[in-house]
């Protein structure tokens, strides 16, 4: 990092590859989210629902994303100087999406969720999605609160969503996308969620939010779990 201000680094402490290169302007492209969106699909309705007319057109789309050099990567900042990355990785026989949490004082990101074959997650609960992504923190790729959703969606998982969340959802996808039935998508994509499903969110005898999701980072009783040091800085950056 170059100082603590810079909020589109050049390269991440602790993460490989690259070249990182900030595309704010995919953010408004509507096709863009639909690959985005893809793995929180579980059913060939919740797909047509999604892609609808532009299923040809998205996959083209990504697949012109996933050739390129460089890493397209974009920032959502947080309270106190934290701020969360979202990293497309573009190794060609290694693409992904990669969800990380870094802190100018940290000696390396956490990574908190992996979108792509080999799904690591969920990342956030709802609750610290939903207060990551309307917190109008400037710096970052965008203010937009509709964007910061789409884009922190995939790394989401939490079986305890309140009532509103279909609606918050639906807004967004209205206000991003074409999709022509933006409430019962958004529905379907809270129903079942990411590629590892919903978790259960509970509070550590330490005090700080863990789950049960087989594939996260944020479970102790995994073996690849972040440590109960770790666990508590990253509940701390993301607390509501």
């Amino acid at each position: 990092m170059k100082n603590s201000t810079v909020l589109h680094p050049d390269r991440i402490p602790g993460y490989d590859g690259g070249p990182l290169t900030h595309q704010a302007s995919l953010l408004d492209e509507p096709l863009f989210w639909l690959g985005h969106l893809y793995s929180c699909i579980h059913s060939e309705e919740t797909e047509e629902l999604l892609f609808g007319a532009d299923y040809d057109a998205a996959g083209e789309f990504q697949r012109r994303l996933w050739e390129r050099a460089e890493w397209p990567t974009f920032t959502v900042p947080l309270a106190a100087d934290h701020r969360l990355h979202v990293v497309y990785r573009t190794f060609a026989d290694d693409t992904g999406t990669d969800y990380l949490l870094h802190h100018p004082d940290w000696d390396q990101a956490e990574l908190l969720a992996r979108d792509d074959g080999h799904f690591m997650g969920p990342g956030l609960s709802w609750s610290e999605l939903e207060a990551a992504a309307g917190n109008a923190l400037p710096g970052g790729s965008t203010t937009d609160a509709h964007a910061r959703l789409l884009l922190l969606l995939p790394a989401f998982g939490d079986h305890a969503i309140p009532d509103d969340a279909v609606d918050s959802l639906a807004t967004a996808l209205r206000a991003r996308t074409s999709v022509e039935e933006p409430q019962t998508l958004a529905a379907a994509l809270l129903e079942n969620q990411g590629a590892p499903g919903p978790a259960h969110w509970t509070t550590a005898t330490h005090g700080f939010p863990v789950n049960d999701g087989e594939y996260s980072f944020r479970n102790p009783v995994k073996h690849f779990a972040l440590s109960a040091d770790r666990l508590a800085r990253v509940a701390t950056a993301l607390a509501p």
